[in-house]
C-alpha cells in the first residue's frame, strides 16, 4: 500500500477510496456561504420558523449577525423586516434575543437591527395525494410491527402503492453509441 505524500503548508485531505454523498459536500457548501454573508450558523436561517414562530417568520428574515471582533458573542442581528411590522418587531426585540440565545445556548446576541423591505416570498408547498386505504392483507401485516414510526411509514408507503396506477412510466433513453460505428481517427 503506497502511503500518503502530502507537501508542507497544505491542508488537502488524503483521498478517500468511496464516493461521498452529496448532502455531505452540500452542508459544508452552504456553511461557507452562510459564513461569508455574516451567519455563524446556517440553521438560524433554516429553522428561524421554529426559533421566533411562524406568526413573526412570515413577516422577518434573518440577514446576518455581527459579532465584535475576536469574540462569539455580544452580537447584532440584523433582521429584514415587512414595512409596517417593523414598529411590532422592534417591541419584540427582548423575545427575539431571548430565543435567539436559547437556540444559540449561550448569550450570541445583545441587539437586533432591522431594516424595512419585502421579505422573499415562500414557496408554496404542492398539495399530497391522500393515500388509499391500506389493503386488507397487508394491513394485518403491518400491526405486527412494535415501532410506531416505521409502522406509519410503511402503511404511508402501501397506501400510495395502492393509490397509484401502476409502475411509473420511464421514457427509454437513446441507445448508446457502439464502438463499431465510431469514426476512425486518422
Amino acid at each position: 500500500m503506497a502511503k500518503i505524500r502530502s507537501t508542507p503548508g497544505t491542508d488537502e485531505t488524503p483521498r478517500r477510496g468511496y464516493a461521498r454523498a452529496a448532502g455531505d459536500i452540500a452542508g459544508e457548501v452552504s456553511g461557507m456561504a452562510f459564513k461569508r454573508f455574516g451567519f455563524v450558523q446556517g440553521a438560524v436561517v433554516s429553522r428561524w420558523k421554529e426559533i421566533v414562530g411562524e406568526r413573526y417568520a412570515r413577516i422577518s428574515v434573518p440577514e446576518s449577525i455581527r459579532f465584535p471582533v475576536g469574540k462569539k458573542s455580544g452580537g447584532t442581528l440584523s433582521l429584514l423586516v415587512e414595512g409596517a411590522y417593523a414598529p411590532l418587531m422592534q417591541h419584540l426585540t427582548p423575545m427575539i434575543v431571548e430565543r435567539v440565545n436559547r437556540f444559540f445556548g449561550y448569550p450570541a446576541i445583545e441587539r437586533v437591527s432591522f431594516r424595512q423591505g419585502r421579505t422573499p416570498a415562500q414557496a408554496a408547498r404542492p398539495t399530497r395525494q391522500v393515500p388509499a386505504a391500506v389493503p386488507k392483507e397487508i394491513g394485518d401485516g403491518l400491526r405486527l410491527i412494535a415501532d410506531p414510526e416505521l409502522r406509519a411509514c410503511l402503511e404511508s408507503l402501501a397506501g400510495q402503492i395502492a393509490a397509484s396506477s401502476g409502475a411509473p412510466i420511464v421514457d427509454r433513453p437513446a441507445p448508446l453509441p457502439s464502438l463499431v460505428n465510431l469514426p476512425k481517427v486518422s
